[in-house]
């Protein structure tokens, strides 16, 4: 299966996200991730849902988000690198003082920074696309990884040149 992006504009208003959500249960679809957060004007909202499937299960999702009233436009921004995208998380490690420098540098290597610092433990925080944070979590593993707390991931289409809009 695929993962595929959608940025859905939505009324920014009670209940909204619920008749998102409810139309993906309803059809038997599984959100990977999701996020939400207003636009400029204040009104709006950006929905950004990632979704696992084939093609035609994506197109089918579009076509019934475009037939909720809130929904003022859904955009397929493709699979991963075909859009700009960004999550987040907190990974807290397990670490003795005599391994917190090859901790370091493992963050140091995917630009993760340390945030909290605790006898046994460090936190670290990560921005990026999904694969980044996998990996970072991967290499965590053998130190032992205590919590992670992700969120979803936001993602825009990239720029293209003024002459091809």
């Amino acid at each position: 299966m695929d993962r595929y992006t959608l940025s859905v504009l939505v009324e920014n208003r009670p209940g909204v996200l619920s008749k998102v959500v409810a139309l993906f249960s309803r059809r038997g679809f599984n959100i990977h991730s999701l996020a939400v957060g207003p636009v400029q004007d204040g009104s709006v909202s950006c929905i950004t849902i990632v979704v696992l499937g084939d093609a035609a299960t994506v197109e089918q999702v579009e076509k019934q988000l475009n037939k909720l009233v809130p929904v003022i436009k859904v955009r397929n921004l493709g699979r991963p690198g075909e859009s700009l995208s960004c999550g987040l998380a907190l990974v807290r490690v397990q670490c003795e003082n005599e391994r917190l420098g090859e901790l370091m540098q493992i963050a140091q290597l995917v630009g993760a920074e340390a945030v909290d610092a605790a006898p046994g433990a460090v936190t670290y925080r990560i921005a990026g696309e999904a694969e980044k944070i996998d990996a970072f979590l991967e290499m965590l593993r053998p130190y032992g990884v205590r919590e992670i707390v992700r969120t979803g991931q936001i993602a825009m289409e990239k720029a293209r040149p003024a002459s091809s809009r």
